[in-house]
């Protein structure tokens, strides 16, 4: 089996990559190293998977010096040509596809790099898909989706009609652009509504990584909606085992398109996240009170049946303990 891990360089995509070659699976991953955040975590992530930044250039396969199943190609997903001369050359079986533009407040003042990244190159890997076909391929949605969505837990039967933000409309667009291709080009996909993931290699514009050198420095931590707010944190891993076994899932009948939440199922208050940040640290936040940002929304909370039914998926990792690993791995990585 060979599988295409798009996004390889991220913080998911990265552990994806992982555990896919820990399991012995050939993989493949590209990613185009942007500057969205510093590129040096990027490349630290490429150092684990046996990639040395030295020997990476545009569109140039680089064996893993460590992990003998996996080649890195430095490759922008908007850049068509070349994508579709890497699946014709490569014929995959699965595609994980997680390169984005991610972050919810910088599409407030960065819009067009969502519509290139997330709209633009999409369109790019469903139609490398419908050229050479693959069995599965497995995207990243968002629960942006649900926007102010009321009703709680978000299932995937509620209406997703009103994003709030950019990024939360082109999640929603991809949701319906691989449905079209699905229903037009019987391409099997699935979208994944990730709920707040978190862990160690983390995104540093994220909560966690924000607030923990912060904390450590002895600065003030912003808390939005003075901390009136609740996420459905899930650890990295458990996301990781949901994707694993979403992979191998056949296709559904008719139209071979489906949609899933994962995350942990377990809304956490934005304090009780902050406090267990404080308890592995051995250190107090320096607080400072801040009214609901534009494009935030109040509560995210992930009904997972649907997934729990396919694939018996049930998250293992409680938030003290997945905290703790964070920070372990965070005081290491940055001492």
């Amino acid at each position: 089996m060979k599988i295409l891990v798009t996004g390889v360089a991220g913080f998911i995509g990265f552990h994806v990559a992982k555990k896919l070659i820990d399991d012995n699976i050939e993989v493949i991953g590209i990613d185009n190293i942007n500057d969205y955040y510093p590129m040096t975590l990027k490349f630290d992530r490429l150092k684990e998977l046996g990639i040395q930044p030295d020997f990476i250039r545009y569109n140039n396969k680089v064996k893993s010096e460590t992990m003998k199943s996996f080649t890195f190609l430095r490759l922008d997903i908007t850049d068509e040509s070349h994508l579709l001369n890497l699946f014709n050359r490569e014929k995959f079986d699965i595609v994980i596809h997680l390169a984005a533009q991610a972050g919810v407040r910088y599409s407030l003042d960065n819009p067009k790099a969502y519509i290139k990244s997330n709209i633009e190159g999409f369109n790019n890997i469903l139609e490398a898909c419908r050229n050479f076909p693959v069995k599965h391929l497995v995207y990243a949605s968002s629960s942006s989706v649900y926007g102010m969505n009321k009703e709680q837990p978000f299932s995937v039967k509620h209406k997703v009609d009103s994003p709030v933000s950019l990024y939360a409309a082109t999640k929603k667009s991809n949701e319906l652009m691989a449905h079209s291709y699905s229903y037009l080009y019987n391409i099997p996909t699935t979208g994944l509504r990730f709920f707040t993931v978190y862990g160690p290699w983390g995104r540093p514009d994220m909560a966690p990584m924000l607030f923990a050198k912060s904390i450590i420095e002895g600065k003030p931590i912003k808390v939005f909606n003075n901390g009136n707010l609740e996420r459905d944190f899930t650890y990295i891993d458990d996301i990781i085992t949901g994707i694993t076994k979403i992979m191998s899932l056949p296709p559904c009948e008719k139209i071979p398109y489906r949609i899933l939440n994962i995350g942990n199922s377990k809304p956490v208050k934005l304090g009780e996240f902050i406090n267990e940040i404080e308890e592995a640290l051995g250190e107090k936040a320096i607080k400072e009170m801040y009214p609901m940002q534009d494009g935030d929304v109040y509560s995210t909370f992930a009904d997972v049946s649907e997934l729990q039914q396919l694939t018996n998926y049930k998250p293992t990792i409680a938030l003290k303990e997945g905290i703790t690993k964070f920070i372990k791995w965070y005081t290491a990585y940055f001492n």
